[in-house]
């Protein structure tokens, strides 16, 4: 199971109102570079190279941002699912979600992974949010 960690920097973009979490584009990339909780925008972390079914930039995470009947605001992405293609794709530890909507592209959070993954000719990968991606409360 991956861990989330939150970009420290995402808690006053969300106050400074950079991020609309149900309106803009949120996306994943990979990275075998481990985030740093004060890193800002998209990059940092690099990126792994395109190819092999991974594309720059990462992939659409199909965002909706709601509030349940107690209050509390729920981001939910739709799980992402990268396919190696004509040879591997990686090595990754790291999925990020970044905002392509924002001028900087701004960083939200993160997930480990625990160890290196590679995928070869073939394998998937998806990036699982279960029910909720992230909580507000």
């Amino acid at each position: 199971m991956a861990t989330y960690n939150k970009f420290n920097d995402f808690a006053e973009q969300v106050g400074l109102e950079v991020h609309n979490l149900n309106t803009d584009t949120l996306r994943l990339y990979l990275t075998n570079t481990a985030p740093v909780a004060t890193d800002t925008v998209f990059g940092t972390p690099a990126e792994i190279s395109a190819g092999n079914g991974y594309t720059a930039g990462g992939e659409d995470a199909t965002n909706v941002w709601s509030e349940n009947p107690a209050g509390t605001g729920e981001l939910v992405c739709t799980d992402v699912v990268w396919t190696a293609s004509g040879g591997t794709i990686g090595p990754f530890r790291y999925v990020v979600l970044y905002n392509n909507t924002s001028a900087s592209d701004n960083l939200d959070s993160w997930w480990d992974y625990g160890s290196s993954i590679t995928l070869a000719d073939g394998e998937t990968f998806t990036a699982d949010f279960a029910a909720t991606t992230l909580t507000i409360t």
